[in-house]
């Protein structure tokens, strides 16, 4: 098998923080996609029918699959600024400790590079690692780096982005679906009519993408709702908050505002306190610290669990499961959390989840 050299790739956080570790990442061989047919890549996701090799979402995550040698991985994000990203390296970092493997984290040195993200995995295929989780600053950016992966046979998990092509498996949520049921909460809310907002993700990013399907596929079966605009706001709060005062200057009405992250809902959030309104409907997806305070406080009305510590920790133990006797995911796409994980955080449980569950921790 393959070891992987000890490395010192570096990835710096907007504060200075250095991360590093011991652990590998994951990506699927030209064989085995040949070997596994058109059906397991384009399975519909939906509501799950078969276990997992896990339980617990967010610290409560956990395993019984045990290593039966010593694995390399690694787990590369894009960015070290946005608290989700750290989460990914922290379940990855504590999968690898629970499986018994090996586990570096890293990411690119400026943030979202996707240049940086094609040569850090070079890198990694040169030094033996035998997985790797990746997430993508851009979906076709990184198939350079994919396909030489594939080519040595290392498979690849990827986390909300995913790869243009698929790999041995993708995680986290299923976005499209996420968005669906924070819309339909909206709406309810709504009494099923009103001026909505959509504050977009980052422009090319396939999640936002099919985040924002869902919204406009359930806004769809409203005809008295109207989204009146949708603008990217790169998943930032700051730009959440500026492109929100830019909006209310051309909107005198505004019923409700969807945040496509918890970051950029927030962001919206203060827009409307300076504008001096409060009745405004604020939802988001990720259900980080602040928006679950803001749903405390009943400002926001839902977020959606997206857990990347368990996302992270997930992709670990089915790549380690791979590495030790080769078996396959039942698809390729495993959305985490799923309905099965109670992801939906609003008024009536953001208390135990803060208590108990919160990914945050």
């Amino acid at each position: 098998m393959k070891r992987f050299l000890l490395i010192t790739l570096v990835m710096v956080m907007a504060m200075g923080i250095l991360f590093a570790a011991g652990e590998q990442e994951t990506g699927p061989s030209s064989a085995m996609n040949k070997d596994l047919g058109d059906e397991y890549y384009t399975s519909t996701p939906g509501e799950r029918t078969f276990q997992i090799p896990m339980t617990g979402v967010g610290l409560e995550s956990a395993t019984d699959v045990k290593a039966n040698e010593t694995f390399s991985l690694a787990c590369m994000v894009k960015n070290a600024t946005n608290p989700y990203m750290v989460k990914i390296l922290e379940g990855a970092k504590a999968a690898a400790a629970d499986l018994g493997v090996d586990m570096v984290t890293l990411g690119p040195t400026k943030a979202d590079s996707i240049e940086e993200q094609v040569r850090i995995v070079e890198d990694l295929i040169q030094k033996g690692v035998d997985a790797m989780i990746l997430v993508p600053s851009d979906s076709n950016g990184i198939m350079p780096a994919v396909r030489k992966a594939n080519q040595q046979s290392i498979p690849i998990a990827t986390i909300g982005t995913p790869a243009a092509e698929p790999t041995f498996l993708r995680t986290g949520v299923d976005y499209t679906k996420t968005g669906v049921i924070v819309a339909e909460s909206v709406a309810e809310a709504l009494g099923g009519k009103g001026d909505v907002i959509v504050l977009e993700g980052a422009p090319g990013a396939q999640n936002g993408q099919e985040r924002l399907q869902g919204i406009k596929d359930e806004f769809a079966k409203y005809p008295e709702i109207n989204i009146i605009a949708s603008q990217t706001a790169n998943w930032n709060r700051v730009q959440g908050m500026q492109v929100m005062e830019n909006l209310l200057q051309r909107f005198e009405n505004v019923d409700a505002v969807i945040g496509c992250n918890d970051e950029m809902a927030i962001g919206a959030i203060q827009a409307l306190k300076a504008a001096g309104l409060s009745d405004v409907v604020v939802a988001g997806f990720d259900a980080n610290k602040d928006g679950c305070l803001a749903i405390q406080s009943g400002e926001m009305l839902i977020s959606y669990n997206t857990d990347p510590f368990g996302s992270a920790y997930l992709a670990t133990v089915y790549l380690v499961q791979n590495l030790i006797d080769g078996t396959i995911p039942p698809q390729y796409f495993i959305p985490f959390p799923d309905k099965q994980e109670n992801p939906i955080i609003d008024k009536s449980n953001v208390d135990v989840f803060m208590a108990t569950q919160a990914w945050w921790l």
